[in-house]
């Protein structure tokens, strides 16, 4: 009873924002649900032999990650498609209704989000798993399968690149940047 609790009170913490990732690899939201539960399939089959010592979070993104990637493997293998790695990485910073109090205000929002993706798809794919998904560098390099010091590059790019186009206060960046990512 105690593995049906926590195994819902999972699925429910991490569905949406793996759905929300998965969505910004694929273009296809129906295949991003299956993959999404997939894992989660896999998390309930194999419960009594996963390490206790995991970073939950780090972990389901890392999965879902994989098993698109081994779904575009599987496309390009039979219909000669695109692979991953030349698959763009794709983000909506979308933003409630109440941040955009004034067209100012959603103005400085747009201009960030056409900084934001108009980065390289692996420096975006960095960007949001720091700061939209709160993992940390040696997370992230696990996931893309990098070194630390190729994250800590990569983002250090991004944020430099932000602060250098940025037209505007730059205090009001970091605040939207903040709330955004």
């Amino acid at each position: 009873m105690g593995d049906e609790l926590a195994f819902s009170t999972l699925f429910e913490r991490y569905y949406g924002s793996l759905i929300r990732y998965g969505n910004s690899l694929m273009a296809y939201p129906e295949r991003v649900q299956d993959c999404v539960q997939d894992v989660f399939a896999n998390v309930w089959l194999y419960r009594n032999s996963l390490s206790e010592s995991v970073v939950v979070k780090a972990y389901l993104l890392s999965s879902v990650r994989k098993r698109i990637a081994r779904l575009h493997e599987r496309d390009t293998f039979f219909r000669q498609t695109t692979s991953l790695e030349s698959v763009e990485f794709s983000l909506d910073f979308s933003m409630e209704d109440q941040l955009i109090a004034n067209e100012e205000t959603a103005a400085q929002i747009a201009q960030l989000n056409r900084l934001i993706n108009a980065l390289p798809a692996r420096q975006k794919e960095a960007l949001y798993l720091r700061y939209h998904q709160g993992l940390s560098i040696e997370q992230i390099g696990e996931m893309l399968d990098i070194n630390h010091q190729s994250v800590s590059n990569l983002l250090h790019r991004c944020i430099q690149h932000l602060r250098r186009e940025w037209k505007g206060d730059l205090t009001l960046v970091l605040l939207l940047f903040a709330r955004i990512l």
